[in-house]
């Protein structure tokens, strides 16, 4: 499975704020010519009227950790999106995978194909 990120986290990290934009890899950004390998060239995917989560697990595992609930930015027509963890969410040192899924105001579902990587170290408390 292909990782598009690898973020390094301490057991316990509530902080920092993500920010994720999604976009659509067929289609120019405004005033751009595509490039399948350049994302500054990809217009944003609306997010308006609908529902961004990231699943994290294991690396290795099937067993869905957490459902994380992103906040829109905005009106959500620029595709972007944050995310502060809850607390308990990095109780376990540990390489873990997320995903990210955004429910359409139709209820339609798309996963965004690459992951991304947590590796969590233990806390020095």
């Amino acid at each position: 499975m292909a990782y598009s990120t690898t973020l390094n986290l301490v057991v316990g990290d509530t902080f920092p704020e993500l920010t994720f934009t999604l976009k659509d890899s067929n289609t120019a950004a405004s005033g751009t010519t595509l490039d399948e390998e350049d994302s500054d060239t990809w217009a944003p995917i609306s997010i308006a009227g609908g529902t961004v989560r990231l699943r994290t697990r294991a690396v290795g595992s099937t067993t869905v950790l957490s459902t994380i609930t992103c906040t829109r930015v905005g009106d959500g027509t620029a595709g972007q999106c944050t995310l502060i963890w809850p607390a308990g969410t990095w109780t376990t040192a540990g390489t873990f995978e997320g995903e990210i899924e955004l429910t359409d105001s139709n209820s339609y579902v798309q996963t965004v194909n690459d992951l991304i990587k947590f590796i969590v170290r233990d806390d020095f408390d």
